[in-house]
């Protein structure tokens, strides 16, 4: 999850003095592990990084991932490893990657080049990325991104999670095949989880811009019968369809799902030509908009400033 600092928007109870803390410079960090490939650091890589880091912590665990490629296998922040915050050294410095598919007997969930189900987790001036491309079929990344090109479901799993100030690249899948870029997985309508797409940027890589009439793209599909995604202030390329969702199997969960828009833009944001599901809406209320925000969904106001990350904690861009 990448945040620019030309948006920084603080909770209001903070001071002057915690302000300028908290809008430090990657130098000024001080990292409690330091990955290096060359091996100047703590460690050499993340797993080993990851390793390092206590369990069940209430402090944040800092990691500073020097510029580099790192493709590791089975590359995850576990439900042990609380409040780590992943800091590189920039978009296309520091890049975690892997090409894992189901082509090489692997479940999908197992497939991802990076994943994080520890509470708290964060991420900022790397890039992912997942080079196995439209033959292996679907990959997931789950909390944070910057950049991240991919086919079919890219975004898939069942945590509340905010993508804020991300580029999120659909690229040519294989023919016949469509793009979603998201797959959420909510089981019980009673879990507060779901995928919150905000003041993002929905765009083609050059291999899918000449070909959208070809290749379809569409903003989720319900994976299960409570799904729930919204995209609100965000801008959406020409390349995605239309109808702006895709369903699963035929009519499943399309009366249970939550799919909403809040004020997108591009030329892909128009809303006209929508899907007309019971499920799906777009959303007009500010008050509904919010509760997908930072400080409403994740309770980011509580935790984030912490970190160290500027972050927009409700709608305004």
């Amino acid at each position: 999850m990448k945040i620019y600092r030309t948006r920084i928007a603080f909770p209001g109870w903070l001071g002057r003095r915690e302000r300028k803390l908290l809008d430090l410079p990657v130098p000024a960090i001080r990292a409690d592990i330091i990955v290096s490939g060359d091996g100047n650091g703590t460690c050499k890589t993340i797993s080993e990084a990851i390793k390092r880091a206590p369990e069940y912590s209430n402090r944040r665990t800092i990691i500073y991932v020097r510029a580099g490629r790192y493709e590791e296998n089975n590359l995850k922040v576990g439900r042990k490893k609380w409040n780590l915050m992943f800091i590189g050294d920039g978009k296309g410095k520091t890049i975690i990657s892997g090409g894992k598919s189901v082509f090489n007997n692997l479940t999908t969930f197992h497939t991802a080049s990076f994943a994080a189900t520890g509470a708290g987790f964060i991420a900022r001036d790397m890039t992912f990325e997942n080079w196995a491309g439209p033959p292996s079929t679907r990959q997931w990344l789950s909390e944070s991104a910057q950049t991240m090109p991919w086919s079919t479901d890219f975004i898939f799993g069942n945590a509340a999670v905010v993508f804020q100030n991300c580029s999120l690249y659909a690229r040519k899948p294989m023919a016949f095949q469509k793009n979603t870029i998201t797959a959420q997985n909510r089981k019980d309508p009673n879990q507060n989880t779901g995928i919150s797409i905000h003041a993002c940027r929905i765009l083609a890589t050059p291999d899918l811009a000449p070909m959208t009439g070809t290749f379809q793209t569409y903003l989720g599909r319900p994976w299960k019968l409570y799904s729930r995604t919204v995209f609100m202030l965000s801008f959406i390329g020409e390349h995605v369809h239309p109808r702006g969702w895709l369903e699963w199997n035929t009519t499943f969960a399309l009366d249970t799902l939550y799919y909403g828009e809040y004020m997108n833009y591009g030329p892909g944001g128009a809303v006209g030509q929508r899907v007309s599901w019971p499920g799906y809406r777009v959303i007009t209320s500010t008050i509904e908009a919010s509760k997908f925000t930072v400080s409403q969904f994740i309770y980011g106001s509580t935790w984030l400033p912490s970190t160290g990350v500027a972050f927009l904690a409700g709608l305004a861009v």
